[in-house]
């Protein structure tokens, strides 16, 4: 028993000389806004900013008048936009892939893999091609 005591003793010592060195927390509240911005949500006004943001751009002004809508149509149909769509529409600007779409790669790889099963005998589409079967 006097093993066991002593060890508990020890223990309690050890753990009171520990307790004078934990430090206080000052916590205060932070608002949601500030959660928001730190998980990546943008609120419905930043978003319809940044869309008009990216129509100041030189690259997107020339894009739009090259297919016949003018920066001032483009800017008019952004202020219509509602708040679900505006933001809608900058989620889909963050994730669109840079070279738009990939139609070009899509095509060539449908032509890559019909030479591939041509090759191989298991379509015929290419006169061109002759069959290892």
């Amino acid at each position: 028993m006097s093993r066991i005591s002593r060890a508990l003793s020890v223990f309690v010592a050890v753990s009171v000389s520990f307790a004078g060195l934990a430090q206080t927390v000052h916590a205060s509240p932070i608002s949601t806004e500030q959660v928001a911005a730190s998980q990546g949500v943008v609120s419905d006004a930043a978003a319809r900013d940044r869309l008009l943001s990216t129509l100041e751009r030189a690259d997107v002004a020339a894009a739009l008048e090259q297919r016949g809508v003018s920066l001032e149509q483009a800017r008019a149909r952004v202020a219509a936009l509602t708040d679900a769509e505006a933001t809608q529409v900058a989620e889909q600007i963050d994730q669109a892939p840079a070279g738009a779409s990939d139609i070009i790669g899509t095509i060539v790889f449908i032509f890559v893999l019909l030479l591939i099963t041509d090759i191989l005998g298991f379509t015929k589409v290419f006169k061109f091609t002759r069959s290892v079967r």
